[in-house]
């Protein structure tokens, strides 16, 4: 996720997709197509109410879908594919397709948004690069989700869970005070750092509840 500074029943239905690397190909398909579609629509100057998501949201709501899958460069569109297949692929191999593209599509939405809206946070942390913004695009906000939910739904931290009665206000602390340390160690300019600490943060919470597994 960056700134953008311009203007029937069946058993298989509960359980992981075969061939799981399904949603992670299509996601990636989704990429280029809508980078095709930025560039041809930069032709003519709509790229920015078609894909930018910018304050009012009401404005142009069709970009809190949109912005997700745009991205700001070729760069940016090469490091979100990478870390999409990198955490996404065992995230995709725990649950189905629809639940995969849902909550990608769901938290990059909220992540997007939250940068939007919480102005007053990002101009308040002069001391952290980028936050301030007039606009964002990127799928950073929905990868940092997945990052989140691996981190939280992996065997390891289900194994700790069950040794240790860890209190739920502690697990908030601790998410939050991981949440915040991830988000810092990306900072730089044009980074849309609230929606990667938004994303991050509710990829660990549904981690914890493990929204997405559909084992046997």
């Amino acid at each position: 996720m960056s700134t953008y500074p311009g203007p029937p029943s069946d058993t298989r239905a509960t359980e992981p997709d075969s061939g799981s690397a399904s949603p992670i190909l299509e996601v990636l398909v989704v990429f280029v197509v809508v980078f095709a579609l930025q560039w041809l629509t930069s032709l003519v100057g709509a790229m920015a109410s078609l894909f930018v998501l910018t304050p009012p949201l009401e404005t142009n709501p069709w970009t809190i879908v949109t912005s997700v899958y745009a991205h700001g460069g070729i760069g940016h569109l090469l490091s979100n594919s990478v870390a999409l297949i990198v955490f996404g692929w065992p995230v995709a191999r725990a649950t189905t397709r629809i639940r995969f593209h849902v909550f990608f599509l769901v938290t990059g939405s909220l992540a997007g948004i939250s940068q939007i809206l919480v102005p007053g946070l990002a101009t308040a942390m002069p001391f952290v690069p980028g936050t301030p913004t007039a606009g964002v695009l990127g799928a950073s906000g929905a990868v940092f989700a997945l990052l989140g939910y691996l981190i939280a739904s992996n065997r390891l931290s289900a194994g700790l869970a069950s040794f240790v009665d860890v209190p739920r206000w502690l697990a908030w602390v601790v998410f939050l005070g991981l949440a915040i340390a991830v988000t810092l160690a990306t900072a730089a300019p044009g980074v849309a750092l609230i929606a990667h600490f938004t994303g991050f943060l509710l990829g660990l919470l549904a981690g914890r509840a493990r929204i997405l597994n559909a084992g046997r």
